[in-house]
Parts: structure tokens; sequence; C-alpha cells
């Protein structure tokens, strides 16, 4: 299978023909959402295109608050996530008649990295990413030394996505307690390859995204390990798939629109999806679920098609 690259300025990509807006073409699939999830999708997109060459699919990544944004006015067909809905997701479904599924497609870690220059950090425990992260620390805790006394007395310089991405969501739940809870003084953006370039370019740089992305950067990153309780642990297939890689590891989704499903396309789709998986994820630096959920996912589905038909 050919391996994925990530590229700079991934704003919008585009397989064959089509734009953002709902098609009514049949052969047209519109997805927008996380950007984590997006080199999973634009792999099973790729590959469905090789099985289907007159299919449209268009895949948006405005991350998992936009992506959704999007699905709750019926712009398009799948929403990428790299969270479940939230409630006020749900209620402007609601109010646009909006009826779907969502569906587990993988597992992912958020990878903690920093310079590799960095000589002073090998793990951080969760109290540690939490006096650095939490909304108190905006303005107070400026250096790495108010972090650890070892360590240097120099400026963090912090780098995270921004607040529409579904892993700033995730992260500040998992670190800080509660969903969307930060200091705002830092570097944001819902392209992760201008994290990577952030904290590349820093020796005294700290960020975090998933860790697909430092896959694909690790010659010029160091990934660092995320004490929650059992030690130190860095993320791997084998820590995340097993959840020891926690607080920080988790699955990710697709949802679907059931007005999407009188589009064939998009049931072949998302079976197509589900079917190949276990293939394709490991190239794109992902984990594939068990083979009993993934059964169970595809059983979801099955009764979604079947209750919309």
């Amino acid at each position: 299978m050919k391996k994925v690259i990530i590229t700079g300025a991934m704003a919008f990509i585009v397989f064959a023909c089509g734009n953002n807006k709902k098609e009514t073409d049949s052969s047209a699939i519109s997805i927008d959402g996380s950007s984590t999830v997006y080199p999973v999708t634009e792999a099973m997109a790729e590959e469905f295109r090789n099985e289907d060459p007159n299919v449209n699919v268009t895949i948006g990544v405005s991350g998992t608050g936009g992506g959704f944004k999007k699905f709750g006015r019926g712009e398009v067909d799948i929403a990428n996530a790299s969270r479940p809905i939230k409630e006020e997701e749900i209620a402007i479904a609601k109010e646009n008649n909006i009826t779907y599924v969502g569906l587990e497609v993988a597992y992912d870690g958020l990878a903690v990295v920093v310079h590799p220059d960095n000589d002073w950090v090998t793990c951080f425990t969760v109290e540690e990413l939490k006096k650095i992260w939490e909304p108190g620390a905006q303005g107070t805790i400026k250096t790495w030394n108010q972090v650890n006394p070892d360590w240097p007395n120099e400026e963090i310089l912090l780098f995270g996505p921004g607040v529409a991405s579904g892993t700033f969501d995730y992260f500040t739940e998992a670190i800080v307690g509660k969903s969307g809870s930060s200091r705002g003084d830092f570097t944001a953006s819902e392209d992760d390859n201008v994290l990577v370039q952030g904290v590349s370019g820093s020796k005294y740089g700290l960020g975090f995204f998933g860790l697909a992305y430092f896959e694909e950067n690790k010659d010029k990153l160091k990934l660092v390990g995320v004490d929650g309780g059992e030690g130190c642990i860095l993320p791997s297939l084998e820590t995340v798939k097993n959840s020891t890689y926690a607080p920080l590891s988790r699955p990710l989704y697709i949802y679907i629109n059931s007005s999407s499903l009188k589009n064939p396309k998009v049931i072949d789709f998302v079976n197509f999806y589900l079917e190949q998986a276990p293939t394709l994820l490991e190239d794109v630096g992902y984990f594939p679920l068990s083979v009993e959920e993934y059964k169970a996912q595809k059983a979801k589905f099955d009764d979604f098609v079947k209750s919309n038909n």
C-alpha cells in the first residue's frame, strides 16, 4: 500500500473533482472535520477511488468542531472526529433534522513532543503537564524551572491544536480535567504541520498532537513519555491499544448523515472503510481496533442503513 505523506499547508484536499459543498451528484462523497482523522480517511479514499475511479471524494480539514458544524447543517456526508459529538452539536443536528450514526474506526495516542536538543525531559507526569497547560498558568508558569527546579531557567514556548480541534478538547479534558480548559498564551493551529515546525524550530519548545504526525516527523522531534500514575510510558502500538499509555490514548470516529445513505457510494465507502482499516491504518501511523470491535461497528452501520431505507 502507498504510504500517505502528510503535506504542509493542508487546509483542504480534493480527490478528483469537487468542492466542499454537499454534492447532489451520486458519484460525490463530501467529508470534513478532524486533522487527526484526516490521514486515515485520506488513505481510505485513495484506495476506494482505485476500486471505483468514478467516485469523487472531497475531504476538508476544519477540525472536529468545524466539521461537526458543517455536519449539523447537512453540508457534508461524513464528519471526521477525534472525540465524540458534543451535546450542543447534537442539538444543532436535531434543529436541522439531521440523524446520524457514529462509528469508531481507529485508536490514536496524543504525542507530547520537545526539541531533539532538549536533554532535561524524558517524561512528564500528568501533574506537570497540568501545571503547564491549566488556565492559571497563563502569565505565571513561563519557564521550565518553574515546573521542575532541575530544568533550565528558560522560557517554555508552547504549541498546541486550535480550540476547534478535537485533539485540544481531548488533551485538556485528560490533563487539565475539563474539556477546553487551557491557558491561552500558546501558538495554536489546526494544521499539525505548523505545530511540528514550531517545536522543531525551538530548543525550548513543547507541543502536543496526534501520534501519526510525530511518526511522520520523528527525525526532527523528541517524543516524551507520560506518567499517568503507573510509571513513565511512551506511546506505541502496544501501549495505545492496551490503554497503558494513559490518559492520552483515545478512539477516533467517523459520523455518517442518514440522508447521505440515499447515495449508494456513501454506503459502499463506509463499508470499504471498516473492511480495509486493519490493513491500511498502520501504513499511516494509526492503530486498528480488534477484529471483534470492527465486527461490532459493521453491525452498527448495517442496522443504521436498514433503519433508514
